[in-house]
Formats: structure tokens, sequence, C-alpha cells
């Protein structure tokens, strides 16, 4: 009989996790009663996906505000801090504000990306820029220049005025906030020459940006908690991928993820027989085309996963086959004579235009995108994620 099912994804309910407990025997007992109570058979590289958040917490890799301000005060002492390119989020960068503006530093010079910033959040929306006659690529505006051309915009969805939201937040702390909109590295120098820079994904350009502008000190997020405070810490990433715990805690992206999933997969070897792909995930890579966020304010979607993940998918696009090569062909006749082609010389034109228009994208990006999507970030209480059949191609027949 032709099998009918391709890629299986399953959120499996898990244990809340806690500071402390040992995922690399925790996570091969879920899957264990998983495979047992739902009588699956473990196929050719099944992948277990499992959320950043659950690793961290294991690690308690927490930090208080007040520690991520000493190692600011260490940094910066009582200078004018320019503050570039952070994110509008409650969740990522608002307890990160509260812990600068805790911190020695004397003023803050706040410069937010516009229209939108560098995952998709919008101050304003595109059409606004265009009626205001505005070039978001060389005008520099002042907060009141801001709001005598747009006035008060909240967020579409939290309806949140993140210009007043990060204002206010300074000013609990005794601290003036000053605002200012570019999208030009350098327009900060005018104002400080001791910077914060808070993107994400082109971080190291900023950076380099602002040292050969003559900047005197420079740090990016994932230059902060680097190292244990008597608390949590990330070496790799610092504050990157940080969310919210709680209005004074953050939570960091794990440490030490690759070991993790390596003796994840042991485990499992050792309890099943055979190999598993295991692998990290945070934010997928991804957009709403609704609010034209992308989803990935992580720095990475997988900080860790076992080498069967590496690369990229060696893929032919099978319906550009079919309208093709074989487009005079129909039904069986023609499933079976796209099998053969795979089978026997896909290998030898993947270059061609057979392989183009496949997803040239990490295959841990990929995997890792399809498991947010599935567990969320809310209350489904699927930690984990078992993916089969996503190595399969058109010519597998059996599981």
């Amino acid at each position: 009989m032709q099998r009918l099912i391709g890629t299986t994804v399953r959120g499996l309910r898990a244990p809340i996790f806690q500071e402390g407990d040992d995922l690399s025997i925790m996570i091969p007992d879920v899957i264990e009663q998983f495979l047992q109570q739902e009588h699956i058979a473990i196929g050719d590289k099944d992948v277990i996906a499992i959320t950043e958040s659950v690793v961290a917490r294991a690690q308690g890799n927490y930090v208080a505000i007040e520690t991520v301000a000493e190692d600011f005060s260490e940094k910066y002492g009582r200078a004018t801090l320019g503050v570039i390119f952070p994110i509008l989020s409650r969740n990522r960068f608002a307890v990160i504000l509260r812990a600068i503006a805790l911190s020695t530093v004397e003023k803050i010079v706040l410069m937010l990306s516009y229209p939108s910033d560098e995952v998709g959040n919008h101050l304003i929306s595109l059409e606004m820029l265009d009626e205001a006659g505005i070039n978001p690529y060389s005008d520099v505006l002042t907060e009141n220049q801001f709001r005598e051309l747009f006035g008060f915009q909240k967020h579409r969805f939290t309806g949140i005025d993140y210009i007043d939201y990060y204002k206010n937040l300074v000013a609990e702390f005794g601290k003036e906030c000053q605002v200012v909109f570019s999208n030009r590295t350098e327009t900060i120098l005018s104002y400080t020459d001791h910077i914060l820079n808070c993107d994400i994904h082109t971080r190291q350009r900023t950076k380099r940006i602002l040292l050969d502008g003559g900047a005197k000190v420079v740090y990016g997020l994932d230059d902060i908690m680097t190292e244990p405070r008597g608390s949590g810490y990330n070496r790799e990433y610092g504050l990157l991928g940080s969310n919210k715990a709680t209005e004074g805690t953050l939570k960091l992206f794990p440490r030490d993820s690759m070991e993790l999933v390596e003796k994840i997969q042991q485990e499992l070897l050792r309890r099943t027989g055979r190999m598993i792909e295991v692998m990290v995930y945070g934010d997928g890579a991804f957009k709403d085309p609704v609010g034209k966020i992308w989803e990935l304010a992580d720095p990475v979607v997988s900080p860790g996963f076992t080498q069967g993940l590496a690369g990229t998918p060696n893929e032919i696009k099978l319906k550009y086959v079919a309208d093709n090569q074989f487009r005079h062909l129909h039904g069986q006749e023609l499933s079976d004579a796209v099998k053969d082609y795979m089978k026997t010389q896909a290998h030898e034109t993947i270059d061609d235009m057979a392989g183009q228009g496949t997803t040239p994208r990490q295959l841990t990006d990929l995997l890792g995108s399809l498991a947010d999507l599935t567990s969320g970030s809310g209350d489904k209480g699927t930690p984990v994620v078992y993916i089969q059949g996503y190595f399969d191609n058109f010519t597998k027949d059996s599981k």
C-alpha cells in the first residue's frame, strides 16, 4: 500500500522543568513514555526539538536587574549612554532598559530605528512615512518632530506607545531619557561616544561602524553578562535571547546546548538502540503577514544540535520535474517516473533548474521554525516536539 503520510510533528507534554533538573535523563524519559503510550516506532532520522526556555530553566540561567546594572556600571561609568536599535518589546527589552537606568549612567539617549525595529514591530506604517515625505534612510527626527508628524501611535497588537513606555521606565529611576529616531548608526555619535548597540543580527557591522566613527566605548547586548556574577550568564550571547522572567529578573539564553543534545542523543541510543537527532530551539524564522513581525528575536534559531542536523536540504523541486521532464505523463505513470528520476538522476542535476526554488536555509532553522510554531509560547505545555519523516522524500514508501 502506498504511503500517505509524510512529515509528522507532535508536541509532547512534559513536566514543568525547574532549576537543577537533569534534562539528559528527563527528556529521554518523556520520549520513552511517548513511544510506548502512542505505540510509535522510531524512524530514520527522527528529530527531538526542545525549547530553549526549558534548558535555561533547568540551568537556573537567570539574572536580576541589579546584577545586570553592575555590569553596565563597570563598562560605562557615569557617561551619557547611547542605546541604539533596541526592539520594541516588553518581554525582550523592557527589563534590560530598567537595568540600564538602574546603573550609574547619568543620561540615556535612546535611538530607535523607524518605521519599525529589527524584527518588524512598527512604530508607524510605510504609508505614513510616504505621506509625510520622510526618508527613513537619511532623515533624523527628534521626539518632538516625530510627534508633530505622526502623533501618538500604539502598537497594533500590544496597544503600547513604546516611546512613552520606554521613557517612563527610565524616569522611574530618576534618569533623563532623550529619544531620537534614525536608521543611520553614525547618528548617535552626535550625542555621545559611549554606546550600547542592541541590534541582534547586524550587531557586528554596527560595532564596526561605531568604532570606525570614533566611538570610545562600544558594547553590544552580547557583551553584557558573559561571565557569572553569582547568577546566570551566557559567554557567547550575553543578554541576547533573554526574556522577562519577572519585572526585575531576566531569563538568559541557555548555555552549553551542544553538550546537552549530545548527552540526550547518547542516552536515547542506550535505551532504544536508535540514533535520534536532537536540537534546542528558540524563536523560529518566519514573518507574520499581518503584523509584519519577524519572529526571530533570538541570536540564532538553534543554539545546539546534533551533527546529523548540520547543513542545508539537498532536494529537487518535485513540481518542476513533473512540469518539465514528465509533463506528458499522468497518474501512476507520472509518479513512477518521478520516483525513478529521483532515485537515479536527481543527484546529477541538483545544481540546475530542478534544484532551484527549494529552500536554501539551514536545516536547524527550518526544523526550529517548525517546532516553534508547533509548541507556541503560550499554554500548550508542549516544550518537546517529536518530528518524523522530515528527511524522507517522495520515493520512500515505507515508514
